[in-house]
């Protein structure tokens, strides 16, 4: 299939059903890398704390420094695309909201079903404030708890849809990516097998928003810096007009170059129509 017929499919999909299925998105050999990378990390992090993270499941972020393999997945153009397609509306720049990894242990028990727009007090039912991308790197089943997806729970359906049976848990291999709104209701299932079910989570969400991932701790400049310009951007190293996420009035990119920290001046950040009056005004100021 073309990306084009891809794009559209998934937008559609994610529309109408709040969740969308990208088959063999990856060569498997890239995730084969990026769960081997990641070996050490999910054998030495510790299982969580509390019932939503759950305490027979694994999670750690910041993956973008833990293998340059994430970034395949990160800037996926097709799922670039449809991201931008679903949230553009909202914001002028879309951002990373979270790189996270996920080992869910036998005997772990289903997951809350949640919305993860919950995480910001918002207008609901409104807009779509985040897109998560779910990437296997070992296959998704019911038994083994994959993420379940209650279809058609997004949108306005999220002020009143709840939790019931009509859920649905795809079968996912490594190089497939699942894609579902934050206002889609999910949660990981129950694992009933003898095997961890690993997985990654990639969140993109409005570029006005707080962040779930903090991104300048995460990726502080000298890791930033190596980084493609419009991965840096997507972890939060650019403004989101007007003037919002500045460092000392100015982009924060010029942290990634040869600033020494001397003094700088504030410049303009405003959208276009913020440009249009500021001109008007100093028009009608001087005449």
């Amino acid at each position: 299939m073309e990306p084009a017929d891809q794009i559209g499919m998934a937008v559609r999909q994610l529309q109408t059903d709040g969740y969308a299925i990208l088959h063999e998105a990856l060569p498997v050999s890239v995730i084969e890398q990026l769960h081997e990378d990641l070996q050490d990390d999910f054998a030495l992090t510790p299982y969580g704390t509390g019932m939503f993270y759950g305490e027979r499941t694994k999670r750690f972020g910041r993956l973008l420094r833990r293998s340059a393999a994430t970034q395949c997945l990160v800037l996926h153009p097709v799922i670039q695309d449809v991201v931008r397609r679903i949230l553009g509306s909202w914001c002028e720049r879309v951002q990373l909201n979270t790189t996270q990894a996920i080992a869910v242990h036998p005997g772990a028990p289903a997951q809350l079903p949640h919305r993860d727009q919950d995480m910001w007090q918002a207008d609901f039912g409104k807009r779509e404030y985040l897109v998560n991308v779910m990437w296997p790197l070992t296959p998704f089943s019911k038994k083994n708890g994959g993420t379940r997806i209650w279809p058609q729970s997004h949108g306005s359906n999220a002020l009143t849809a709840v939790a019931k049976d009509d859920f649905i848990a795809p079968e996912l291999v490594p190089g497939s990516a699942l894609l579902f709104l934050g206002s889609t209701l999910h949660g990981a299932g129950a694992n009933a097998s003898a095997q961890e079910r690993r997985g990654i989570v990639i969140g993109y969400s409005l570029g006005w928003l707080k962040p779930y991932e903090n991104p300048w701790l995460a990726y502080p400049p000298d890791i930033a810096g190596t980084f493609p310009p419009e991965l840096a951007a997507l972890a939060g190293y650019v403004q989101h007009r007007p003037n919002l996420g500045n460092f000392e009035g100015q982009c924060p990119s010029i942290l990634l170059g040869d600033y020494k920290g001397e003094p700088l001046g504030a410049i303009d950040a405003l959208r276009p129509d913020q440009v249009q009056q500021a001109r008007a005004f100093a028009h009608g100021r001087s005449g």
